[in-house]
Order: C-alpha cells, then sequence, then structure tokens
C-alpha cells in the first residue's frame, strides 16, 4: 500500500455472518485474495443489531486514508440508510471504501 503523511494506509476487511450455522470462508477468503492484512469478523450477529463488536473495533482503528473491504456492502451496513451514513463518514474522513462483489468503490481506482 501507500503512506498518509508518514503512516502506513493499511486495507482492512470486515465480514459477517448472521447465523451461528454459516460461515465467513469464503468472505475471509477473498477478502484475502483483494489483499486486507487484517480481517474483522462478526459471526452469528444480525445485521440489524446495533453493537457488533469487530464492526465496531474496525471502525475505532481506521485512520485517513486506510481503505475499508467488505464482501457485499449488506455485510456492513444495517440498512441502506446507515450504509450511506458509513460511507459519507469515510469520506469526511478520507477513508476509502470498496465492495468486492458489487463492483463499488469510493476511489475508482481500486476497481482496476
Amino acid at each position: 500500500m501507500g503512506r498518509w503523511r508518514g503512516r502506513h494506509i493499511t486495507r482492512l476487511g470486515y465480514a459477517r455472518v448472521s447465523t451461528a450455522d454459516q460461515d465467513t470462508e469464503l468472505q475471509i477468503r477473498e477478502l484475502e485474495a483483494a489483499g486486507c492484512e487484517r480481517i474483522y469478523r462478526d459471526h452469528g450477529i444480525s445485521g440489524t443489531k446495533t453493537s457488533r463488536p469487530e464492526l465496531d473495533k474496525m471502525l475505532e482503528r481506521l485512520s485517513r486514508g486506510d481503505e475499508v473491504v467488505v464482501w457485499k456492502p449488506d455485510r456492513v451496513g444495517r440498512r441502506t440508510r446507515h450504509l450511506l451514513e458509513l460511507l459519507d463518514d469515510f469520506k469526511a474522513d478520507g477513508i476509502k471504501f470498496r465492495s468486492l462483489r458489487d463492483g463499488i468503490a469510493t476511489d475508482p481506482g481500486l476497481l482496476t
């Protein structure tokens, strides 16, 4: 990755499954292939839950220039409104966002 004012820019992944009988293996494999240096995982936690411990940890750790990578947008956003609020916060804080399955990225250079 690059550097932002002397700080290493980090690519962080987030994976989530809603029920205990699901697993994150496919998401993790694709996040690793995308070059994520650290992957946060919430297991058996519905996207409608306000608190998702690993997502909360990742959000606290983010710094300007970092990139958040998800398998699909619904893994990180509880609802469309929540996802849009997160993306607004990321933009304001200089954080990039990319969804692997949907070809969505806040920086067009991330899709090449």
